[in-house]
């Protein structure tokens, strides 16, 4: 009796042990020689190439893994640039240990963590990582003042201020740069105090892979809060809110700013919709100055407003990834996107700016996405004559500039000035040209787009030149205080004139960006002015012998006879297209960039 009565004391003594240690594999009689499996190993932290940026000298690591086997280990070594910093031979699971093992000896320079366990009949497995200790982060970019790479921690790089946690965000193992990014959560976002990220002039720019669901939320939010809703906030009065809203399965990301008394909202309609479902990282970025704000998704101006300035009265923290605590009146709460690479600046960014971050994030030249059908062009003149799909700079001639434009700047006419481009990628069996002018009607006639041949029968060549049996001639001309625009295109042995007369005039005087297209197709060619077309006519195809060169606001060299020479005007959105394109295309383009 007595052996029977321990042998119940042993078992129930057994079974509150187990108990008492959830997640301990219940203890079952296994045959040693059944051990055909070497210990598996899963580094958590730090990944491969993992950096550390802290301004000490010697810094931390929290070092985060796990070992199994399918029978029992034996031992776990954990050592750094082969000195072992820690062992393990006891284990609660004799099948698995997971531990935070905190290393407080790192120095600059690169490192390897090596991982070795062994089983108990001596088979052994050793994982290793590399990464490395840099010095202090540096900013890049002038007036960079906020960095946050979200490679495993959520620490300013420039203050060396953590952020303050709520909920339960995470890390994703997956990035545009680094190792990890922010994993949003439900109820989770960060809070960064707003000390120092408060000037007159203030951009941002990250990247976002959007999770949609929940259907909208909070991003980036600096704003006062609300005393008369603090449960539901939503003071606009002053600061900034950046955000996201379902429109039709797409996510539209709209911008919002306080001048001290109101606010005004930055919303580019379709333009600022991006498609979840397509899965791809997305550049962010906004600007805000004393006199505009505006909004670009990968580099790309979607919407700009007139403000009066920003007003930063009470708004004393950021928020990251959602719009709580300060803008949540319409439920713009956590974001569960993945966020990576924020950066805050004291300046308006330019665009140019912006795309060169784009492009050193990326570890390639900033490439633009054609927006349409047929696209094979397209010039913004943001601070450069770059067109963005060939990535080719047009070759500038004489002094011309750049001014406020319909979107962003705009290309500048100047006297003796225009662009030229090399045409090998632009000519098909059909051609369009879409594009706004700010007509200057000093000189009172120019030429504008011109793709001809050379005139070298000309008495005066090379300076004066006039074949127009191939190629194509947009210019316009004084009639009666107006301006009359004018295309003329050669099929190889003679020319067609496409000239609308008073239907294709446009009064200078009212200083108004005007929307200008042309179509050629093999059986007719058409003048669009503002969406409407003003000329249309039969046309037997365009030949392109010997138009090697595309001249950008002027006539010169190649369309001169008849006194066509530089555009004194603004062009902006500069588009060529492979195709004839429709009036609704036309009028889809007009619209998109009004």
């Amino acid at each position: 009796m007595k052996i029977i009565k321990n042998s119940i004391v042993f078992l129930v003594a057994l079974l509150f042990a187990v108990a008492c240690n959830p997640g301990i594999d219940p203890i079952t009689h296994v045959d040693p020689g059944a051990d055909a499996s070497a210990p598996v190993i899963n580094i958590i932290f730090p990944l491969e190439g993992t950096q550390i940026q802290r301004p000490e000298a010697i810094s931390s690591i929290n070092i985060q893994f796990e070992a199994t086997d399918d029978i029992e280990l034996g031992s776990v070594t954990v050592s750094i640039n082969g000195v072992e910093i820690a062992s393990y031979k006891n284990f609660k699971d004799y099948r698995r240990v997971v531990d935070n093992l905190l290393y407080d000896k790192v120095t600059n320079g690169n490192h390897t963590l090596s991982i070795k366990a062994t089983d108990l009949q001596g088979k052994s497995t050793t994982k290793s990582v590399k990464f490395v200790k840099s010095p202090p982060y540096i900013p890049k970019y002038p007036g960079e003042i906020f960095y946050m790479p979200f490679d495993g921690d959520y620490m300013d790089m420039i203050s060396f201020k953590n952020a303050t946690v709520a909920g339960t965000p995470g890390f994703a193992n997956q990035s545009i740069k680094g190792p990890k990014s922010y994993a949003g959560a439900t109820g989770s976002y960060l809070t960064f105090p707003a000390d120092g990220l408060k000037n007159t002039a203030f951009s941002a720019v990250f990247w976002v892979k959007i999770n949609a669901v929940p259907d909208r939320a909070g991003i980036l939010v600096m704003g006062p809060p609300d005393a008369a809703n603090p449960t539901a906030a939503n003071n606009r009065k002053s600061g900034f809110r950046f955000f996201r809203e379902n429109a039709g399965g797409k996510q539209r990301f709209k911008l919002n700013t306080g001048n001290g008394t109101a606010d005004t909202w930055i919303d580019g309609g379709t333009k600022a919709d991006v498609d979840p479902a397509a899965g791809n990282w997305v550049n962010m970025a906004f600007t805000v100055s004393s006199s505009e704000a505006v909004v670009y998704i990968d580099g790309q101006l979607v919407q700009k407003a007139t403000i009066t300035g920003i007003d930063w009265t009470d708004c004393n923290i950021l928020s990251i990834m959602s719009g709580a605590p300060r803008f949540t009146g319409w439920n713009h709460n956590s974001d569960l996107s993945l966020m990576d690479e924020l950066r805050i600046f004291n300046k308006a960014l330019s665009q140019t700016e912006i795309q060169n971050i784009i492009s050193e994030e990326t570890g390639k030249n900033f490439t633009y996405t054609p927006k349409y059908s047929g696209e094979i062009f397209y010039m913004p003149f943001e601070d450069n004559y770059l067109e963005l799909v060939s990535q080719t700079n047009a070759n500038k001639v004489g002094t011309p500039g750049f001014s406020a434009g319909k979107v962003g700047k705009a290309y500048s006419g100047a006297t003796g000035s225009y662009l030229t481009f090399p045409t090998t990628t632009l000519q098909g069996n059909q051609f369009s040209a879409v594009f706004w002018m700010k007509i200057n009607a000093t000189p009172d006639r120019a030429g504008i787009l011109v793709m001809g041949p050379e005139d070298k029968a000309n008495a005066n060549y090379p300076a004066t030149q006039n074949n127009r049996k191939s190629g194509f001639r947009f210019f316009r001309e004084n009639a009666g205080g107006k301006q009359r625009f004018k295309l003329n295109a050669g099929n190889g042995t003679a020319d067609s004139w496409f000239d609308g007369g008073a239907a294709a005039d446009v009064d200078p005087a009212t200083g108004n960006w005007q929307h200008f297209g042309f179509t050629i197709s093999g059986a007719q060619a058409t003048v669009y002015i503002n969406g409407e077309i003003v000329s249309q006519g039969a046309f037997t195809g365009i030949n392109w012998t010997g138009c090697d060169v595309l001249s950008i606001m002027s006539g010169v060299p190649r369309f001169t006879e008849w006194g066509h020479f530089s555009d004194l005007s603004l062009m902006d959105e500069l588009r060529l297209f492979n195709k004839a394109l429709t009036q609704d295309e036309v009028k889809t383009i007009m619209n998109s960039e009004k």
